[in-house]
């Protein structure tokens, strides 16, 4: 009966606090589902910063799967609130750096043709 209790303690526990983020997250300005792409951006962001640093030359598939990823970063970056993602900017401006040469690239290469 007393282990019981305890299920019941921590159940309603566990829903307040799922509660309390999801209120803080709106009250922040933001709507759960865009807390949640930016989370997963940011996973995203992690993958492609490795992926800049270590391919100079990427081939023509490369490239566009690197925009189409960065593009999906971007525009859930642009969902939330600065403030949350300040210590990843230097990822995230690494990553549009990369971002926009390859948009320039891929540019020129078809003015030349």
């Amino acid at each position: 009966m007393e282990i019981l209790a305890v299920i019941y303690i921590l159940l309603f526990v566990i829903v307040a606090l799922v509660l309390y983020a999801i209120m803080q997250i709106r009250l922040f300005g933001m709507k759960v589902k865009d807390f949640w792409s930016f989370i997963e951006a940011n996973q995203l962001l992690d993958r492609l910063y490795l992926f800049a640093k270590q391919y100079e030359k990427m081939s023509p598939q490369e490239q566009v799967i690197y925009l189409t990823e960065a593009e999906k970063i971007f525009k859930a970056f642009d969902k939330v609130p600065d403030a949350l993602w300040e210590e990843e900017y230097d990822k995230y401006k690494e990553v549009l750096t990369k971002y926009k040469d390859i948009k320039m690239l891929r540019w020129a290469g078809e003015n030349h043709k």
